[in-house]
């Protein structure tokens, strides 16, 4: 029995619909129905009880689903372990983070050293002004951005990251007196522009256009690092809403984090090239599924 016919009898166990079986498969109704027919054929037996109303296992047909299920599992459970150790074998795999990301993401790369150990994890730099041009460039296997990236060259795999937003003033700042800001005080500033390089609908995730009752956010200076923008913040040319990790590992002088506790969740997720297959970053976006979102 072929493995793609043992994998049909077992769903088609498991589910007791032809229709069902196909969809989860992705193959067609008539591929399942023609190999339960072989397989019956070449047993001899029946394996179900077919009716226009339901699909039933009959006594063989139960035994050979306890049968193949054991030696399915065992299967998949020895390529994992061979999987799992051709993803260590001293590879190098590309981390594109903002700041200092990659601290938080620690408890990820732990659990995925845990499970594919000898992957070398480097962390490179990115910024907002051009958020794919590494994935694009080949300068990292993959970016931990804020979404929505809506790239047709790019896949976004899981969220490994959700946190608040923090406005980024200077200490000279009327909002710095009063501790926290709101989404309609951005109408009253100018914030950063990131330029022409970073797609808008990528950017006003971050910073809107407009505030919630529809003032418009006036933009400008152009920063396109993170260092220029608390630059820029210090000298009070503008102020800038940046994800909360920039307030937790730093502390310029010049420079107040203010709670904004109207503005959405933040969250960000593991973006790669779609086209090259890279069974370490596999394995990592795999781990993220499991381990779940870090809350910041």
């Amino acid at each position: 029995m072929e493995l793609r016919d043992i994998e049909i009898f077992l769903t088609l166990a498991e589910e007791l619909h032809f229709g069902r079986t196909a969809e989860r498969l992705h193959v067609s109704q008539a591929r399942v129905s023609q190999a339960v027919r072989k397989q019956e054929r070449r047993l001899g037996v029946a394996l179900f009880e077919r009716t226009s109303r339901s699909v039933r296992l009959t006594p063989v047909g139960r035994r050979l689903r306890e049968d193949l299920q054991q030696v399915h599992d065992l299967l998949g459970e020895a390529l994992a372990r061979a999987e799992a150790a051709g993803v260590g074998a001293g590879k190098t795999l590309r981390l594109g983070v903002f700041g200092h990301a990659g601290h938080e993401l620690r408890p990820l790369l732990d659990a995925y050293d845990a499970r594919h150990p000898g992957v070398d994890v480097q962390f490179t730099e990115i910024n907002g002004s051009d958020p794919f041009g590494s994935l694009r460039g080949g300068g990292s296997d993959a970016n931990v951005l804020w979404l929505p990236v809506r790239e047709p060259d790019l896949t976004v795999g899981p969220t490994v990251l959700t946190g608040r937003r923090v406005l980024a003033v200077s200490t000279n700042h009327p909002l710095a007196e009063r501790g926290s800001a709101s989404l309609e005080d951005l109408a009253d500033n100018r914030v950063v522009d990131f330029g022409p390089d970073a797609p808008e609908y990528w950017v006003a995730a971050m910073v809107p256009t407009h505030t919630p009752l529809g003032r418009r956010i006036p933009r400008g200076p152009i920063a396109r690092t993170f260092h220029e923008i608390l630059s820029l913040v210090a000298s009070g040319q503008c102020v800038h809403p940046l994800g909360e990790i920039a307030a937790r590992y730093n502390s310029p002088p010049g420079i107040a984090f203010l709670p904004m506790p109207d503005a959405p969740l933040l969250h960000w997720a593991l973006v790669w090239r779609t086209t090259p297959d890279n069974s370490a970053l596999r394995a990592l976006a795999g781990t993220a599924m499991e381990c779940g979102p870090i809350q910041l």
